[in-house]
Formats: C-alpha cells, sequence, structure tokens
C-alpha cells in the first residue's frame, strides 16, 4: 500500500516537512509520479515494532520503584 507524504506524516505521527526532508536525503524509499512522492508503507513494519519495543521498556524503567539507599540508615 503506498501513502502520500501527508498520510506517511500522520502514520508516522511526524511532521511533513520531516518526511520531506527525509525523502530528498534519500533515507527512505519513494516512487515520484511527477507530481507527488508516494511512499510504501511496509517499510515502516520494522521501524514502529522496534519504537513500541523502546516504549514499553522505558515505561517498565519508569514503572520500577526506586530502592532504598542502604546509607540512609546509617548512623555513625
Amino acid at each position: 500500500m503506498y501513502l502520500t507524504v501527508k498520510e506517511t506524516a500522520a502514520y508516522l505521527e511526524l511532521p511533513e516537512d520531516y518526511i520531506l526532508h527525509i525523502i530528498r536525503h534519500n533515507k527512505i524509499k519513494t516512487l515520484h509520479d511527477g507530481d507527488r512522492y508516494l511512499i510504501n508503507k511496509n517499510q515502516f513494519d520494522n521501524h514502529l515494532d522496534q519504537m513500541e519495543k523502546y516504549r514499553m521498556m522505558i515505561q517498565e524503567y519508569l514503572s520500577e520503584p526506586i530502592p532504598e539507599d542502604p546509607d540512609v540508615k546509617d548512623e555513625d
């Protein structure tokens, strides 16, 4: 399935200007039909999977309680 720049920006939750920037620097594969760029949606599957794993890892880290400091109870 091919998306336009606007649809790709919405799908990736990124600004359209950034999508155009990465197209111009050949960071993603596109088809240019003369008027617009068409971007294959499937090339982002791996990226989105990795981002979801990263979000889950950060959530786990942030929800982990802070361990008690052993030096707090030490009275010299």
